[in-house]
């Protein structure tokens, strides 16, 4: 989501992205013996590291391409992810110790500490990214270079070295989800694949290049989740969350927040 806003890219390797974020965190922290939150700062600069280097040496070769090479081109890219990480870390499932171990009782209702921690990094992250976007200059100018490239290039925005940034900005962020989803759903080579399907249906229904859609997007595809398992007949659970965004699509294509964009050719 945050590269489409940026470059009106859509990158379906993001979930394999986030594996190996976990599988960072998870090799610093067993194999090397390192603090929780140092492995997780290792493992967000790593993998947005690699994030900058992909664009720099894969991605921008196909600038100027059609979209659909660039979506064919990041699904290959991921099943190389998950053949890499099957090489280096095996096909095992594996789990992340963390500091957030305990409950939190109010009333009768009891809450993990877990499952708190991943609403509230969310929170931060799509607070941290809504004011960057929108309130820097950096941030701007990747709005303006995803309207229209040579027209940045022009005002002296540095298109490539933006392209290069976002990349690594999306792949820390999508490190930082791996690590906080680690615990609940354990690590393994293909635990990126079920996230990155309902972030898309998430991103989808709350608009396609809104955070705060994204965000309301996520809470609604839970809810409905949560409602279809209490509710309807087994197997509804996994399916319900697509059939409402069928149904979305076919309204309000443009998602809850977003807006319908129209360009001059």
């Amino acid at each position: 989501m945050l590269i489409y806003k940026a470059t009106e890219l859509v990158n379906f390797a993001q979930g394999d992205l986030l594996m190996l974020g976990a599988f960072v965190a998870f090799m610093a922290v067993i194999w090397w013996g390192l603090d929780y939150w140092l492995a997780f700062l290792i493992s967000v600069v790593t993998v947005g590291v690699f994030g900058a280097l992909l664009d720099a040496t894969v991605l921008r070769k196909v600038i100027g391409q059609p979209q659909f090479a660039v979506v064919m081109l990041t699904i290959g890219l991921g099943a190389m992810f998950r053949t890499f990480a099957s090489v280096t870390w095996g096909s095992e499932i594996y789990t992340l110790p963390t500091p957030f171990g305990g409950v939190w009782k109010v009333g009768d209702v009891t809450l993990s500490h877990q499952y708190i921690s991943i609403v509230v990094g969310t929170l931060i992250l799509c607070g941290a990214l809504y004011a960057f976007f929108n309130h820097t200059r950096i941030g701007i100018a990747m709005q303006a270079t995803s309207q229209n490239q040579l027209a940045a290039y022009y005002m002296g925005i540095p298109v490539k070295l933006i392209f290069s940034l976002i990349w690594a900005i999306s792949a820390g962020v999508a490190a930082a989800a791996g690590i906080l989803l680690a615990p609940v759903t354990l690590i393994d080579i293909n635990m990126g694949l079920a996230v990155a399907l309902k972030a898309f249906a998430a991103a989808v229904l709350g608009g396609f290049g809104s955070i705060p859609g994204a965000l309301v997007g996520g809470i609604v595809i839970g809810l409905i989740e949560l409602y279809a398992g209490a509710t309807l007949p087994e197997g509804f659970k996994d399916t319900a969350p697509y059939i409402v965004l069928l149904i979305m699509l076919a309204v309000r294509p443009q998602g809850l927040f977003g807006t319908m964009a129209r360009k001059k050719v």
